[in-house]
Parts: C-alpha cells; sequence; structure tokens
C-alpha cells in the first residue's frame, strides 16, 4: 500500500509531505483548492506523462517521492523489477522517485536505480489503480478481465494451461519431424549416390594419417637403395672391406707365430672382422626394412589422393568422412519411415487437441457460470448507487482458433448499458465521470479481494449525487477497504464521515505567492470539515450535530 508522499515545486505546492495509513482515507477541500494537483503528482511517480506545465512557477524542477509497502503475497512487482535489473530487498519499502525540469526532461528511480517511464507505468499498474473520468487502467482494460472473472469464480485454469502446453509442444515436434522429412525427400538422390558412394569406399577414421605414414616409409626407402647398394658393395663386395680384413687376417694368422705383438695384431684385426660383419647385418636389415613394393606405392598414394578428394567434396576432415556417411544413411533412412513416423506424431497432436478442447470446454463452462454470478454481483450494487437503469453483463466468447491460448478459447470482457433500451458497451464508453466511477466501484465491491492493485484511488465518485446514494457509496468504500487501501477525493459529508483518515485540501495567499497545502485532521477539526461540507462558509450549530451523528455512524 501506499505509506507516503512527498511533492516539491509542483504546480501550487511548495513542499508537502503525506503519510497514508491503511483502510479509507478522504480528501477534501473546496473546490478549487488542489485536490487535482495530489493526484497528477502522484500519476506523476506512477510514469505519466512528464507535463513541463507541473513545475512551479520560478522553479528549475519539480519532484515526486512514493513510499509503498511492497504488497502481501504478490510476487509481480518483485519480478517485473528483476527483469530489470532492479533489486527489492524482502520486507524493505519500495521507493519511488520521479523529477521534471522545467524544461520538459524527466528522470524516474525506483529504490535510487535509474529507470524508464514505461517501467514506471508497468509497476504503478501494479502498485495503484486510480479511478476517474480519464482512467484507462485497472478495471477499464480488458485484458484484465478474464482473469478477475477467473478468480472471481475461482476457474482452475491450470489444467488448460498444462493442456496447452503439452499440445503446443506436440505439434514442434510434428513441425520439426516434417521439415527433417521434406528436407531430406528433397536431396534423396543427392543422398542415395553418396552414401553409395562412402560405404563402397569405406572410409575409417584415422586412415588418412596411416597411409601418409606408410607413404612417406617408402618414399624414404626410394630414395635411400642405391645409397645402401653402394654402402653394402663396399663392404661386403669380393674387393670390399670385410673380404679385405679377413684375408688380412688370414695370412696373419700363418706368420704370426708365438711373436706377441703380432698376436695382438691378430687380435685386433679378428675383432674388426667380426664388427664389420656385425655392421654387414646391421646393413641387411636396414635395406630389408627401407625395401618396398612400387605397386603399393602406388595404391597408397591414389587412396590418399582419394580420401582427400572425397573430404572436399563433401567439405569434412577426412577422418569424418565415416561419420557423414552414418548421418547421411540415417537421413535416407528416416524419409523412407518418416511416413509412419509422422502419422504416430499426427496422432499424437490429435489427442493433445482434444485433451485441450476438452479442458478449455470445462473452463469456459465455468467462467459462464461465475459471470452469471458476477452479473447479479453487480446489479445488486447499481440500485443504491443511483445506478438502477443501467445494466452490466459479463461477456464470454469464444476466440478463433488462431487466438486460443493456455489461458482458453474464451474472451471476456465487463460491458455495461446506462440507459433503457441502449445497447451494451465497454466500461470505458461511459461518458460521465461520476457514473463511470460508481460503475468501478460495484465492480470492485462485487470482486472483493479478487486480483487488482492493493490501493485504490477514486477520484470524486459522489459526483453529482447526494443524500441515500452518496451514504451508499460511503458504505461500499468502507467496506472495500476492509481488503485494500482506498484513497477518496470526495465533496460528500456522508463519504467523509466513513474515513479512517481524513486530509483536508486548501489554498492559501498572502498577496504574493498562491500555495496549496494539505492538513491531516483530529477528531475535532474532522467535525469542522464535515459541518462545512453540510451546510457552506457559515457552519451552523444544527451542522456541526449532523456532522457529529455522520461521524458516529461511520
Amino acid at each position: 500500500m501506499l505509506i507516503s508522499l512527498a511533492i516539491r515545486n509542483v504546480v501550487l505546492i511548495e513542499a508537502l509531505d503525506l503519510e497514508f495509513g491503511a483502510g479509507l482515507s478522504v480528501l477534501t477541500g473546496e473546490t478549487g483548492a488542489g485536490k487535482s494537483i495530489l493526484l497528477d503528482s502522484l500519476g506523476l511517480a506512477l510514469g505519466a506523462r512528464a507535463d513541463s506545465g507541473l513545475v512551479r512557477a520560478g522553479e528549475a524542477q519539480a519532484s515526486v517521492v512514493a513510499t509503498f509497502e511492497p504488497p502481501a503475497g504478490d510476487t509481480r512487482a518483485a519480478a517485473l523489477l528483476a527483469d530489470n535489473g532492479i533489486e527489492m530487498e524482502p520486507g524493505e519499502p519500495l521507493l519511488i522517485r520521479r523529477t521534471l525540469k522545467a524544461d520538459g526532461g524527466s528522470r524516474a528511480f525506483v529504490n535510487d536505480q535509474p529507470c524508464s517511464a514505461a517501467l514506471l507505468r508497468d509497476l504503478g499498474g501494479m502498485l495503484v489503480e486510480i479511478h476517474g473520468q480519464h482512467d484507462d487502467r485497472g478495471l477499464l482494460n480488458p485484458r484484465g478481465h478474464r482473469a478477475l472473472l477467473d478468480a472471481y469464480g475461482r476457474c482452475d485454469a491450470a489444467a488448460v494451461a498444462s493442456a496447452h502446453f503439452a499440445w503446443r509442444a506436440a505439434t514442434a515436434t510434428l513441425a520439426d519431424a516434417r521439415a527433417t522429412v521434406e528436407n531430406a525427400a528433397r536431396d534423396r538422390d543427392y543422398l542415395a549416390h553418396a552414401v553409395e558412394e562412402l560405404s563402397k569406399f569405406a572410409p575409417e577414421p584415422g586412415e588418412e594419417e596411416q597411409l601418409a605414414a606408410e607413404r612417406a616409409t617408402m618414399q624414404k626407402g626410394a630414395r635411400l637403395t642405391d645409397d645402401l647398394a653402394a654402402v653394402s658393395d663396399c663392404l661386403t663386395g669380393s674387393n670390399g672391406g670385410l673380404a679385405q680384413l679377413r684375408q688380412a687376417a688370414r695370412r696373419l694368422d700363418r706368420i704370426a707365430g708365438e711373436d706377441a705383438a703380432l698376436a695382438a695384431v691378430l687380435e685386433a684385426l679378428d675383432r674388426a672382422v667380426v664388427e664389420a660383419g656385425e655392421a654387414e647385418d646391421r646393413l641387411a636389415e636396414a635395406a630389408e626394412a627401407l625395401s618396398f613394393d612400387p605397386a603399393r606405392l602406388d595404391a597408397i598414394e591414389t587412396r590418399l589422393f582419394d580420401l582427400r578428394g572425397l573430404a572436399r567434396k563433401h567439405q569434412v576432415a577426412p577422418d569424418d568422412l565415416a561419420a557423414l556417411r552414418d548421418e547421411m544413411a540415417a537421413k535416407l533412412a528416416a524419409i523412407e519411415g518418416g511416413e509412419g513416423h509422422i502419422a504416430a506424431l499426427e496422432k499424437d497432436v490429435a489427442a493433445k487437441a482434444d485433451a485441450y478442447r476438452i479442458a478449455a470446454q470445462a473452463l469456459s463452462a465455468e467462467r459462464q457460470v461465475a459471470a452469471g454470478r458476477l452479473d447479479a454481483a453487480v446489479a445488486g450494487e447499481l440500485a443504491p448507487l443511483k445506478l438502477d437503469a443501467a445494466r452490466f453483463r459479463t461477456v464470454v466468447a469464444p476466440l478463433d482458433e488462431g487466438q486460443w491460448s493456455a489461458q482458453g478459447m474464451d474472451r471476456v470482457e465487463f460491458e455495461i448499458s446506462t440507459n433503457p433500451g441502449a445497447p451494451f458497451a465497454p466500461l470505458v464508453k461511459i461518458a460521465s465521470g461520476g457514473e463511470l466511477s460508481r460503475f468501478i466501484l460495484a465492480l470492485k465491491v462485487a470482486l472483493a479481494e479478487q486480483g487488482g492493485a492493493d490501493t485504490l484511488i477514486f477520484d470524486e465518485i459522489d459526483r453529482g449525487v447526494g443524500g441515500a446514494v452518496a451514504d451508499a457509496i460511503g458504505e461500499r468504500l468502507s467496506r472495500l477497504a476492509q481488503s485494500n487501501q482506498i484513497l477518496v477525493v470526495t465533496h460528500s459529508p456522508q463519504v467523509a464521515a466513513r474515513g479512517a483518515g481524513h486530509l483536508l485540501i486548501a489554498k492559501s495567499s498572502d498577496g504574493t505567492v498562491t500555495r496549496t497545502g494539505v492538513q491531516a485532521l483530529d477528531d475535532a477539526e474532522r467535525r469542522e470539515e464535515i459541518a462545512r461540507m453540510l451546510s457552506g462558509a457559515e457552519i451552523t450549530a444544527e451542522a456541526r450535530a449532523q456532522a457529529e451523528r455522520l461521524l458516529e455512524r461511520g
């Protein structure tokens, strides 16, 4: 609810700090005292158009700060602020500030964090409903009528929402399946050719690296073959080093005898022969390892060339060709089995659509019953409010299938006829501001605690009425104030006497400067103000007595 309102330099208000309590608060004062300035100030804080004409003459800027107690159990405001990056501490007051410069520029803040005027309007609609001649929010907005009716009739829309979600999910799955099959069908010939080509070639992951390594080894062998043959001839040929060593060793063996020096030379030659023999063996092994089959090399190079060519053709890495073949084969299989799969999905969609229709039709029936009850409840409120010639009805009409949603298949709108024989029309078509406010009051009383903002403001709801009608308005406002914070601008003493709090708006002038001020009245001051409202400028004892009676009854 609204806790306080601080206004600076708005039209005739220089500085004003107001506090508000729960229940019904009334604002009274003579015509022209500036009651509309208060509403304009609050409207500015709630995102209304920034009109530089609101800035007090001679001042650079105006400002309004509205402080709210967060709605109990209502997380919409917190969710809206969170979506816009504004933190709201649980249980802490919500501070809304709007500044307006004389040149027309304005700035908005929520909890001292800058925001847009559009966010203020959305937030304000959750916190306050201002009902008057030019109101275009709250009950006047048909977009909220369906939710209000559901809350009033305790209609369970959860089953419809769940069925709608399931239906839409099944529809999306079917659409995806159809698109997949259609796309694949367009490429059937290409897929068949590609799968056949890849299957025949049979690429394997890692094959490119293996072939490249084998080819490199063979190419290296081709380059070294002649050199290895020459080395082998130098070592093992008829005149090679190993033969010469062996011949020298045999000859030295015959002549060495017992000569120790020659024996040492012979041992060295024997070692050399052994080492040369080992070198001959190792050389043979190396030549064997580097040997290659030219036909095999040609086959490897052909396979590698074809493998890389296929990869370029399909724009994938060579190692991904096998996976591509499997993917294409799956698409071909989907084409062949797609009709059966789609038929099953179509059957599922139809079943879920039927489930949605059944749930939505049941909800529609609940709404029709709730609409009848609401119409009767509102009708019972109209006569005491001097609207006995008017009629109210709740229209529950079917929507086109393309407009069905998680909220059902109905359009819900509140309509009225203000005169006998006059056609029904939306609430916003009522010309009279006072009539409109009383209709809103009747609706609010009928709907009681079902939805809407916690704070309701009625601007001159008693315009053009008095006596019993004004008393009926006061009684209903008092009843509504049991579950909502109500602020009402009134000229009616019967309404004013019902208030739990009373603010007097007055205009004063020192001959140079005119100011609007607001005073919270105590019991004695309330009696005097209500007496003034009863008798005019000259307050009589009879008026005071009547005021006392009204206060006692209120």
